[in-house]
């Protein structure tokens, strides 16, 4: 399914389908992150990737035209460059330590003592909010000051629209 939402999303000029099915796809990815186990990086991405950025973009795209504008040229730089980039990236995925290894590098310094000394040095039960609300507070208050700004920005884009439109009258 996630194979055929991107395919439909490549292929589809209004903005709005496009956003649409962006959702969609953070929801199906989301399905998947549960599936591997990782429940509080699926939460995040149901949250994040399917609900503000949903919002967000329509909110952008209350502000232009509902189609995509059409290439004076084929865009085959760009399609060249995203090709060699998603290369390159392929080719680093080529020395990091195999799936579920347990001797990987991040099991060696900080996940043993995360937790063995988690629940006692925070005070939190749960390790995975420990380690996002604790250890790594500064990183996820970070993250939070980003969104937030990303809509504070959409909201004053909005408003500056309607006073303009206002004006007009």
């Amino acid at each position: 399914m996630m194979l055929f939402t991107v395919a439909v999303l490549a292929r589809s000029r209004n903005l709005f389908a496009v956003v649409v099915l962006s959702s969609v796809y953070s929801f199906l990815m989301a399905t998947v992150l549960v599936a591997l186990d990782a429940v509080d990086v699926a939460m995040t991405e149901a949250a994040v990737g399917a609900g503000v950025s949903t919002v967000l973009l329509l909110g952008a795209l209350h502000l232009c035209r509902t189609e995509e504008a059409k290439h004076a040229q084929a865009p085959w730089l760009p399609l060249a460059m995203a090709v060699v980039t998603g290369g390159v990236l392929v080719y680093g995925t080529y020395g990091l330590p195999a799936f579920s290894d347990p001797q990987a590098p991040i099991h060696q310094h900080v996940a043993a003592r995360y937790l063995k000394d988690g629940p006692r040095e925070t005070g939190v039960p749960n390790i995975v909010t420990a380690v996002l609300a604790s250890y790594r507070g500064y990183d996820t208050l970070g993250e939070t000051i980003v969104v937030f700004t990303a809509g504070i920005g959409v909201v004053a884009l909005l408003r500056r629209r309607r006073q303009r439109s206002e004006g007009d009258r």
